[in-house]
């Protein structure tokens, strides 16, 4: 493959007006020419609204990664996959119940894979082998709480788990306005220690970190960034918090921010962000005097679709340093001005300048709802 092509993993949800199944993807950009050459079903397996990749490996050993998928149900699954040396993919055992509902994120970790389950908040852990297969069952950790939202906040929802990078892993629950520790060493169902809480209504979605050790976390429902500082016990203070958009949700509707990450050299927040339909960019700016970072707006952009659920900025190709950063955005949904004349579901290719936050949208691929973007 050439330097200037990388590999893409996207996990779909089915979509009832498309030809194309639903499944994990796997699709090719040519970063040098912006754009997409190529994308084809890797493996068939329900509702994989979200994936991770194992950590790389050292080349010319024979070993391979695992790729793992959840199942996005009531009674939620997640599936393992060996990622052979010519790319595909290779079903490892069965799917493992991840004994929760609605799995919508996961993590790999050596030995274990850690699943939040949204529907009724319980984090997972499923251990795996040393080829990466499932040896479940899964152990459950579940919460209790609720917030004001009643229609969304009726109860726990786990919506990210992240490595909290010393054993234990950090989980943003939608549900209660809080983050959450755990220690998946622990036994099955001890409660986690509450390690940040945020303002009542937040519906916090998913983190990044930021230098310093701090955090930034997505407010799904009062569209917000929060920067989150160590306070020194392993918690966290909420010291800041800034809207993530100033473009406006259609007919008056709301915006719903969904997947937040931080470019490779920390220098800038990227959010998709749902109803405006937008890309928002912010700098990165250093505190005074040791103080938590700062987040300037520097702006919004279309993302070449609808409803963009997740998104990847892809690494900086070595060399010359770059004056922009590429980035994929899976657009969900299908555009309401387009009904009735099939599904325009896609990935979208932006070239974002690194001065000015500004994107442009290189190209676009149909797939079935795309929920998830992993770069290989």
């Amino acid at each position: 493959m050439a330097l200037s092509t990388r590999t893409l993993w996207i996990g779909t949800y089915p979509h009832p007006a498309s030809d194309l199944q639903e499944g994990v993807w796997r699709v090719e950009v040519d970063v040098e020419r912006g754009v997409f050459v190529g994308g084809r079903l890797a493996a068939t397996t329900p509702s994989p609204s979200f994936l991770a990749l194992t950590a790389p490996v050292p080349p010319g050993n024979g070993a391979t990664r695992t790729l793992y998928a959840v199942g996005e149900a009531q009674e939620g699954t997640i599936s393992a996959f060996d990622v052979t040396q010519d790319g595909t993919l290779r079903r490892l055992g069965a799917a493992v119940p991840t004994g929760g509902d609605s799995p919508c994120h996961v993590l790999a970790r050596p030995g274990e894979v850690l699943v939040a389950n949204y529907g009724d908040g319980v984090l997972a852990v499923v251990p795996t082998a040393d080829d990466g297969a499932l040896t479940g069952p899964a152990r459950r950790y579940g919460h209790v709480g609720t917030g004001p939202d009643t229609d969304r906040q009726d109860g726990p929802h786990a919506h990210f788990v992240a490595d909290d990078g010393e054993g234990g892993v950090l989980v943003v629950d939608l549900g209660t306005d809080e983050l959450r520790r755990h220690d998946p060493a622990a036994p099955e169902g001890a409660p986690p220690e509450v390690v940040a809480t945020f303002p009542p209504g937040t519906g916090p979605r998913h983190l990044a970190p930021l230098p310093g050790g701090h955090l930034v976390v997505v407010g799904e429902l009062d569209a917000a960034l929060f920067v989150l500082a160590p306070a020194g016990d392993g918690r966290y203070d909420v010291v800041a918090r800034y809207p993530v958009t100033f473009a406006a949700a259609p007919d008056g509707g709301r915006s719903f921010p969904s997947h937040v990450e931080v470019t490779p050299d920390g220098a800038r927040v990227v959010v998709g962000v749902r109803g405006a339909d937008v890309l928002a960019v912010h700098a990165v700016e250093p505190g005074p005097d040791g103080a938590p970072p700062r987040l300037r707006h520097l702006a919004d952009s279309p993302v070449g679709g609808t409803w963009p659920r997740h998104l990847a900025v892809l690494l900086p190709v070595s060399g010359e340093e770059p004056t922009h950063d590429l980035v994929v955005v899976a657009n969900q949904q299908d555009d309401p001005l387009t009904a009735g004349e099939g599904p325009s579901s896609n990935l979208a290719l932006l070239r974002v300048r690194r001065s000015d936050g500004l994107g442009e949208v290189l190209d676009v691929l149909a797939l079935p709802a795309p929920a998830c973007v992993v770069e290989a």
